[in-house]
């Protein structure tokens, strides 16, 4: 049976992680957290799932090297140093980083990818994500994964065509702006909708989470999935064969 470690053991999804690990019949070799030195536990499991913070990813990365073990990273609020450092330890192991573990959500990014080719820029594309009160970053990582499937379906930069954090006397809306809003409040699991306005229609494609235990089932499959892979940088997608 395949031995999971997890990374962020003790935090909310680090509890639903080993659920999930036992529902699945597979081994915990063990969890570590804020102060915790991964590299112990990396040589005692045969795939790693990281939901700790931007600022640990670095060390686990590392630790997951040198034993020569596959990632999962599911942590959000990555900047371009962080995805610098995955593709560097991507030549080296297998790496699965992503916005959204859940297999609903990994669908969705593919529907809306898919809508935006077809439909084209005369309609409008606008994300709304709403989360519980204790998210700290926004957009959500998968807001922004659904951006960028979004901007791919356009074959156009999210960065040159995102627009956020309207307030104020902002002017017309940027024909091609994919726009974000992000919402917070309450025990929210996570809910985001791609909207697509066009002229006196609109077409909604939406994902409700309705308990976190569909990110520790989805970084699951995605750690069985990744054990025996080569050396590369994967995605949800690749777990699904979209």
């Amino acid at each position: 049976m395949p031995r999971f470690g997890v990374i962020g053991s003790a935090g909310r999804m680090g509890h639903a992680l080993q659920q999930a690990i036992a529902d699945a019949g597979h081994d915990y070799a063990g969890g570590v957290d804020q102060g915790d030195k991964p590299g112990p536990l990396a040589t005692q499991c045969d795939v790693l799932v990281d939901f700790s913070a931007p600022g640990a990813l670095i060390a686990n990365l590392d630790a997951a090297r040198v034993a020569g073990i596959p990632v999962v990273i599911g942590t959000t609020g990555l900047g371009e140093e962080h995805h610098a450092a995955i593709d560097d330890v991507a030549r080296a192991i297998p790496v699965l980083q992503t916005g959204n573990t859940s297999l609903g959500v990994t669908l969705l990014a593919h529907l809306v990818k898919e809508a935006a080719s077809k439909l084209g820029p005369d309609w409008d594309i606008e994300i709304v994500e709403m989360h519980h009160r204790m998210k700290v970053d926004a957009p959500s990582g998968t807001a922004l994964l659904l951006g960028e499937a979004a901007a791919d379906g356009r074959g156009v930069d999210l960065a040159a065509a995102r627009e956020s954090g309207r307030d104020g006397h902002t002017g017309a809306r940027a024909k091609g702006a994919i726009g974000f809003a992000a919402l917070r409040g309450g025990t929210v699991a996570g809910d985001h909708s791609v909207i697509f306005a066009g002229d006196e229609e609109r077409v909604t494609l939406t994902h409700n989470a309705e308990n976190r235990m569909i990110f520790a089932r989805g970084a699951v499959k995605a750690g069985e999935w990744l054990i025996g892979r080569q050396p590369g940088r994967y995605t949800m997608q690749d777990v699904l064969d979209l």
